[in-house]
């Protein structure tokens, strides 16, 4: 089956040509910048074929190097990219957005501060609405704010809406992730959101293959089915090699079929961004 992992962050070196940024306490994941050459060859190790690149807080706004990484290699690498929602400018950028050559979509934090407020003012309305007019997938990480994904794919029920990591985040870390997945199974019956289960890892205090994930799993696959699971890894956080990451989802979960892994594991992403297999 072909593999695609849904969510990736490369970046280079901090210099004085391309300062890294700080933003709230986020950091460089890996002292050696995760750069497209390195992730190619760990990625060849790992058997992965694809990966969705998305720009990291520390690079701002930038999506150039992620872009040249997939003009580069556009067999193996596509771009969910992003724009500041709050600065008028950005919504010229939304018409010729898929016309970037490698980009698939955006990829929306509302992790950091500055960004919390977008959800409820308003202030984000006209993005929602000229992705669901342009067709543009949108990959939303809400840590802080899961129910409110739901509120938006119903008000734009054109909008593809991709919710990040299951719906959780580290706050999650050694907690029971029940109450935390019966939020995100509230908006299973929108046929417009789909689901990356992505970072897990970072989400549970125990050992690999985390047993206390797979039951929440299926609880997801179940309530999206497998042709809206996408799995991801955020690799350079993550506590185990990316050979695990791969082998979590295709060996351990004995509750899925080989059609549903192929979905999960690579068709369900390709379907949705448009990026054939």
């Amino acid at each position: 089956m072909t593999i695609i992992d849904a969510q990736v962050h490369i970046w280079q070196a901090d210099t004085p040509e391309r300062p890294h940024i700080k933003v709230d306490a986020s950091k460089p994941h890996r002292e050696i910048p995760l750069t497209y050459e390195r992730l190619l060859a760990e990625m060849n190790r790992a058997g992965v074929d694809r990966v969705i690149l998305v720009p990291p807080s520390w690079d701002g706004y930038r999506n150039d190097y992620a872009l040249t990484a997939a003009q580069k290699h556009p067999d193996r690498f596509a771009v969910m990219g992003k724009v500041p929602l709050n600065v008028p400018a950005s919504k010229d950028q939304l018409p010729t957005w898929l016309k970037q050559s490698g980009m698939k979509g955006f990829r929306i934090s509302f992790r950091h501060s500055g960004t919390h407020s977008l959800l409820d003012d308003g202030s984000a309305d006209w993005f929602w609405a000229d992705c669901e007019r342009y067709d543009i997938p949108v990959m939303i990480f809400a840590p802080f704010a899961v129910a409110a994904i739901g509120k938006i794919a119903r008000r734009h029920p054109g909008l593809r809406v991709i919710v990040d990591h299951m719906g959780l985040n580290v706050q999650w870390r050694g907690k029971d992730l029940t109450p935390g997945v019966d939020v995100l199974l509230t908006f299973a019956g929108l046929a417009n959101v789909a689901v990356k289960a992505s970072c897990l890892p970072c989400y549970v205090a125990e050992n690999y293959p985390y047993p206390t994930l797979h039951p929440q799993l299926r609880r997801v696959v179940d309530a999206f089915g497998p042709q809206r699971i996408m799995w991801g890894t955020d690799l350079s956080q993550s506590p185990i090699s990316y050979r695990q990451n791969v082998t979590l989802f295709t060996e351990e979960l004995d509750f899925l079929s080989t059609d549903d892994k192929e979905w999960i594991m690579g068709k369900s992403l390709a379907h949705w961004l448009g990026w054939p297999i």
